[in-house]
Formats: structure tokens, sequence, C-alpha cells
């Protein structure tokens, strides 16, 4: 029954992650005539917009429906990405980028809790964590050979690289309307409670949602943000550091290109890491190796700081999917992906805060010693996380 449902989901992930524009867009913004802070400033506005669209899209995704929401979502970054190559001028694009964050939203939290939901429909919600990983391989496996593609579909045109984004992503939503079952709010209401299917139950609104988080829930959630808040920026700035060091443009492009594929194969570890370690050992462990990484690449060893970041790039990737399987677990279905749509605003807001940070860092005391500097960030949800790894509920029982 497993397999049944993830199958569709492993075609989804290839398709929705062909995203060969992914690895040359910054190019071709310059080549439109924008200048450095101009594409910053897009790329802050994505990820602001797409945080504070995560609620209200996660409700509509409790409401209407997980599959009908990411329809939407790639419908729109689709619309996007053709209107890249056809519009031009700053607010145009500025108008591009606020609508792809919201289709971004609509996509996030969704994917996760439609998966969920009909593995556990199916009674097979034991399978999660071996799914989802494979799941994640897939999409960041895809991610890194579109990349590679890209930049070889750019010499016959922008058009061509833009255009086959945009069809990718229409051809994942013709996969899921065709082999993949919608999931609705009395559907998730029904899994939590069977009555509520014969009696119209309707899924809980966001003040629910929020009433039902424990103080060991809401710093999971915070964890989790900063987890990612730190590798995100950290995969990004390697690239300037690795060059302040001294590594060839060349090496750094292989050095990247492989943290990608680490980064995709990692979670294939987390159906076993979950097993013998748990989230209590796993998520402590990770914000070490994070907080190891930055400290040691502040020492200017341009070989240990490709040693660490290869290192370090795999385990948040095995961690957060063990994180994403205790979300899910610990809530009612019925606000699944309104839960999980708060929990990627956090993140997202914590993310572009840590760009910010970040690069102020690099500013002040250069590409070296600012990512040793940024440190401190591991290290604080060190101390957030000992709420989330103590024992008791995720959240809180219905009245």
């Amino acid at each position: 029954m497993a397999r049944r449902v993830a199958l569709p989901f492993y075609a989804y992930a290839v398709l929705a992650n062909s995203l060969f524009q992914r690895g040359v867009f910054v190019l071709y913004l310059a080549r439109q005539g924008f200048s450095a802070a101009q594409i910053a400033l897009l790329q802050t506005l994505l990820y602001i917009i797409s945080a504070l669209a995560e609620i209200p899209t996660g409700l509509i995704a409790d409401r209407v429906g997980r599959r009908a929401s990411i329809v939407i979502g790639q419908v729109v970054i689709a619309g996007c990405l053709v209107g890249q190559v056809t519009l031009s001028g700053f607010p145009s694009f500025v108008a591009l980028f606020a609508l792809q964050g919201i289709g971004m939203a609509c996509v996030s939290g969704a994917d996760t809790a439609l998966l969920y939901d009909l593995l556990r429909r199916r009674g097979a919600e034991t399978h999660y964590v071996k799914v989802k990983s494979r799941y994640a391989t897939f999409a960041a496996t895809t991610m890194a050979l579109a990349i590679a593609l890209g930049g070889s579909l750019q010499k016959v045109s922008w058009e061509l690289v833009y255009l086959a984004s945009a069809g990718a992503l229409l051809l994942a939503t013709v996969v899921l309307l065709t082999r993949v079952s919608e999931v609705r709010g009395q559907d998730a209401a029904a899994l939590d409670e069977p009555e509520a299917a014969t009696t119209g139950g309707e899924p809980a609104g966001k003040a629910a949602v929020l009433r039902s988080l424990t103080p060991r829930l809401a710093s999971l959630v915070v964890v989790s943000g900063l987890m990612h808040a730190t590798m995100t920026p950290y995969f990004i700035f390697a690239q300037e550091t690795l060059s302040d060091q001294g590594i060839a443009t060349t090496l750094v492009s292989v050095v990247m290109s492989a943290g990608y594929l680490i980064g995709g194969f990692a979670p294939l570890l987390a159906d076993r890491a979950d097993r013998r370690l748990g989230v209590h050992l796993l998520v402590p462990l990770t914000l070490l190796v994070l907080a190891a990484a930055l400290g040691l690449s502040g020492l200017g060893l341009a070989w240990l700081t490709i040693g660490v970041f290869l290192l370090a790039v795999g385990v948040p990737d095995t961690t957060a999917v063990v994180v994403d399987n205790v979300f899910n677990e610990g809530v009612p279905s019925r606000y699944r992906a309104s839960l999980l749509s708060i929990i990627t605003f956090v993140e997202s807001l914590l993310i572009g805060c840590g760009y910010l940070v970040l690069g102020r860092l690099m500013d002040a005391f250069g590409p070296t010693s600012g990512l040793a500097w940024y440190t401190v960030v591991p290290v604080l949800a060190l101390l957030v996380s000992v709420p989330a790894l103590r024992k008791g509920q995720w959240v809180k029982p219905a009245p």
C-alpha cells in the first residue's frame, strides 16, 4: 500500500524539481540589466512573500484540499517562469517574484501533508520516513541534474531554459491530478475521528492550530527553523569563503555540485537514523556538526573547509526528514497542512534573517571569519532545543 502511494509522488518529485533555470537565473537577471542589489531584493521579496503567505495558503489546503493547493501553486510558479522570459523591467519582475512566493507557499506544507495523510488513509503511515526520504532524494538529485543541464540549454536560448522548467511543473500537476487522490478538510478530520465523515466534521481554524501547540512542539519548530537558517545561507556563502581561501572557481563549482548530491542521498539514511538515534539525539548532534563546521571553516584552511562542508551538508537533510515525521505524527490530520505551513513560515522567516545576518558578518569580518562568527546561530538553536528534547506531549489534547 505504501508503494502505491509513493510511486506517483516520486514521479511528481522528479518533474517538480526539473527547474533548469535554478543554476543560471542570477546570470539571466544580470543579463536583464538588474544590479546585484536588485537581484538580492528580488530574492528577499520571494522569501518574505512566501513566509507571509504560508498560513493563509495552509488554511486553504486544509479546507479546499491538499492536492488542489499544490496544483494551484505549481501553475502559478509556471506562469511566473513564463513571465520572466516574456516581460521586462524591474517592476514586472517584482510582481512576478511576489506571485512566485505565493505559489511556493501553496505547495509547501501541502505536499507533505498530502503524502502523510494518504499513507495514513491506507494504514501505512509507519512507512512515512522511508517514503519521504526517497522522495527528498529524487527531488534533490533531479535538481542537481537540472542545474547541470540548465547551462547546456542556455546555449540554445534563455527561453528554452525557462519554458522547459514551466513545462515540467505543468506535467507534475498532471501526475497529481491523474494519479493522486485528494484529501480535503472533512477527509482529514475523518482520519482523526471516523465519525466526522458522517457528521460533517470541519478542519480546525488557525486559532485552534495555535492553541494545540505545546511549548515542546513550539521549541522544535523554532529549532528546525534555526537549523535551516544555518544550513541554507552556509551552503550559498560557502562559495565565497572557499574563493577567499584560494580555491579556484572551477573547483568551487565541483564542491557545490558534490554538496548537492550528498544532500540528495543523505535522506536515505533517515529511517535508520530515526530507529537507532531518534529525534532526541539527532537534533543536538546535527546542531553540533553545523557549529563545528562553521567554526573550523573560520581557521582559513581551504581543504579543511571543503571537508567539513561536505560532511555537514548531508546531516541536516537526514535530520529534517525525522523532524518532519515528528511534526506529522504529533499533529491531528484536520489541521496538518495549516501547522506545516506555520512551520514553513517560521523557517522561511529565519532563513531570510540568516541571509541578512551572515551577509553582514562577512562584510564586517571577511568571508572566512564571518562564517565562523555565524556559529552563534546553531549554538542558540541548541539552547532553544532543551524543551523539545524532554519527554511529553507534542500537542495539547482536544477539549
